[in-house]
């Protein structure tokens, strides 16, 4: 018996006869059945798979994340992976695009808030479209927010300058004691220096004001700074409503000056005047809601701060109006020192009775705090619209303005000059620039 064995790929031929029975075994074994692989070779590849499977399952996430808006199938998100190619940037190339185009564009009427926007942009989705909402939507936002922070700025100025509470329940104490108490109620000035309320070598000052805490500031610091207090003669005129306290308050303190308490009520007019008086106010109410209407569009700036200064309710007040009108207040009085409510008086000011104004109506000072001509922000033009032609052909805007806390005035030159006339013909000029 012939067996022709090749020996490639067998490791090994075992050939036995059994004695027993006759039989032959044969047994091949192949070369690669019996190879084992070791560990040595097993542990760098799952060192290997360990190290780069975490990285590739992230960029598979990243890539999927990034694909969900822009592919709507696995098979667009496979070919974006494999490809490499990263959409995000045209994604974003096309929403430069169409924000610029909707910032070109006209806006138009926006979403009414961010869940309808979004629910209206998923059922068109066009990015052109959702470029132009969005600008309307934040324009829309962006105008509330600026008329809701300049309407609170007005809201706390107007509060600011209106009146404490406190104030007004000292008016109403004030016009208890007036009501019960014979002394409040005592005769101002007393019979025996009613002569001193006309008589031209006295120092005579004069407040419009219809504050009385405001009031006793003023006269008491003047007292006290004057070095002859017995010369002053105070005359203030004030309305009907804060007539009674105004009076309880400086008949129940002592002065040691004369105290003259008026109220509007109690001069008797012509009918020229108060109609004079009446066609002011309303123009004066006219220029006050201009300068709010105004307001409105402004920016935050010097030019808003000055608008808001307008809109204090001082300029609206009648008392304030009234300075126009002091020759008709005071006909027998030749010259006075006019003094703002919110003064405080530090030094002797009895020398400004001695001021030869040279014909002039009225001695002030400028607001000017470095210097002649140096006055930013209280110029003529910040506060007249030179604009308008009838202003800039008759003032200068670079001309100081002037403060108005205290004033000296020569009643006789401004009754010569009539600028109380003069006056109503520029307010109804200033009304309508």
């Amino acid at each position: 018996m012939k067996f022709y064995i090749s020996t490639r790929g067998i490791k090994r031929v075992t050939i036995s006869n059994s004695e027993g029975k006759g039989s032959a075994k044969t047994t091949a074994v192949a070369a690669g059945s019996g190879r084992r692989i070791s560990a040595r070779t097993v542990f760098p590849v799952v060192l290997v798979l360990g190290i780069v499977l975490p990285f590739l399952f992230v960029r598979i996430a990243i890539l999927m994340l990034e694909s969900a808006a822009a592919c709507s199938s696995l098979e667009c998100a496979g070919w974006r992976f494999f490809s490499g190619v990263d959409t995000s940037l045209e994604l974003r190339d096309e929403l430069t695009r169409a924000l610029i185009e909707a910032n070109d564009g006209n806006v138009n009427e926006g979403a009414g808030s961010f869940n309808e926007l979004v629910k209206e942009m998923t059922s068109k989705q066009d990015l052109k479209a959702f470029a132009f909402k969005t600008k309307a939507m934040l324009s829309q936002l962006e105008r509330k927010v600026q008329l809701a922070r300049q309407q609170e700025s007005v809201y706390w100025h107007l509060a600011s300058h209106g009146v404490p509470k406190s104030l007004h329940c000292l008016c109403l104490k004030l016009a208890e004691e007036y009501a019960v108490n014979a002394m409040a109620r005592s005769r101002l000035p007393p019979p025996e220096f009613v002569s001193r309320l006309v008589d031209p070598t006295f120092h005579h000052l004069v407040l419009l004001t219809d504050n009385v805490l405001a009031a006793s500031v003023v006269v008491t610091s003047t007292v006290e700074s004057s070095i002859n207090p017995e010369k002053l003669v105070f005359h203030i005129v004030t309305d009907k409503k804060t007539y009674a306290p105004m009076h309880a308050w400086f008949a129940t303190n002592s002065i040691k000056s004369v105290v003259e308490v008026r109220g509007l009520h109690q001069y008797d007019w012509s009918e020229e005047v108060n109609a004079g008086v009446k066609e002011m106010l309303e123009t004066n109410h006219l220029i006050w809601k201009q300068y709010y209407n105004k307001e409105k569009d402004l920016d935050y700036t010097q030019e808003h701060s000055r608008y808001l200064e307008a809109l204090r309710p001082s300029s609206l007040s009648l008392m304030n109006q009234l300075r126009i009108y002091l020759p008709e207040l005071f006909p027998d009085l030749k010259k006075i020192v006019f003094l703002d409510d919110d003064v405080v008086v530090q030094h002797d000011i009895s020398s400004l009775w001695e001021l030869d104004l040279n014909g002039k109506v009225i001695g002030s000072v400028l607001k000017s705090w470095c210097g002649d001509g140096c006055c930013p922000g209280s110029k003529y033009t910040n506060y007249l619209n030179f604009s308008h032609p009838p202003i800039s052909s008759k003032f200068n805007g670079d001309q100081c303005v002037w403060l108005y806390g205290m004033n000296i005035f020569d009643l006789e030159a401004w009754r010569r000059t009539n600028i109380t006339e003069t006056y109503h013909q520029w307010l109804k000029i200033v009304s309508v620039c």
